[in-house]
């Protein structure tokens, strides 16, 4: 059992599975919400339960994706394709260790030009 929440603690989330390796996302939507790019793991919703979802915002950033964020903080939790049975779960979101290390590295003809990208993980342009 993993746990996490957002930085002001009203939006918390529990995810009853085992994590697999995630993805740092270096697409140019992920980097204009986060700040930088955004390292998530992808987890079928039925493992997820979520409390706080009074708090838990979701912006359609695209006609095939809902971005879920925390409306007292701001804080970037949940991306969540529409009509499949799966999330993604900001990994900076999770409390303690996880267990895992990064898998690949996705969108990176998108990168910021202000970094490398230079830890061996593998590298997918799109």
């Amino acid at each position: 059992m993993h746990s996490g929440s957002c930085l002001c603690g009203a939006v918390h989330f529990t995810v009853d599975a085992q994590l697999s390796h995630p993805d740092a996302c270096h697409c140019t939507q992920c980097r204009k919400q986060s700040g930088h790019y955004w390292a998530s793991i992808d987890v079928p919703r039925s493992v997820v339960v979520i409390s706080g979802e009074d708090r838990l915002t979701w912006y359609q950033s695209s006609p095939k994706v809902g971005r879920g964020f925390c409306s007292t903080c701001g804080s970037f939790l949940f991306w969540a394709p529409l009509g499949r049975d799966k999330i993604a779960i900001a990994m900076g979101a999770f409390d303690g260790p996880t267990n895992t290390m990064l898998g690949t590295h996705i969108f990176v003809a998108d990168k910021g030009d202000y970094y490398d990208i230079a830890d061996g993980v593998p590298q997918r342009q799109q």
